[in-house]
């Protein structure tokens, strides 16, 4: 388990990743900076500096509120501060320790993503 914050404007959100090959590549690109836009109203996207390794990810997954997502197929992060349905090529990265409420704002705007520790 890897902790994050995750910076919003004024509000700083805990997360944590998970210990998994593509939590611990992603983790390795930290700290971020990103822009996030809205993607159907359920989640807020962002493309990522390279590519994270998904080899040994489930090749499918269904995402929670405030689950931290990468879909392999576009490559792009994916925060969902609604829950959707099981989507093939969705791989959770963590999620949230707590509301995601920060997120849910007209987009597109900045968030700093970095380690806890």
């Amino acid at each position: 388990m890897i902790p994050i914050t995750v910076t919003v404007g004024e509000a700083t959100l805990a997360a944590t990743l998970d210990d998994t090959t593509a939590g611990r590549d992603f983790a390795a690109m930290l700290p971020l900076d990103l822009t996030l836009s809205d993607f159907h109203g359920i989640e807020k996207v962002s493309d990522l500096p390279r590519a994270i390794d998904t080899s040994d990810a489930p090749a499918s997954y269904e995402p929670a509120t405030g689950d931290i997502t990468i879909y392999a197929p576009w490559g792009n992060l994916a925060i969902f501060y609604k829950p959707f349905e099981e989507s093939r090529g969705l791989v959770r990265l963590g999620a949230f320790d707590g509301p995601v409420h920060a997120l849910e704002q007209d987009a597109p705007f900045d968030v700093r993503i970095e380690r806890a520790d």
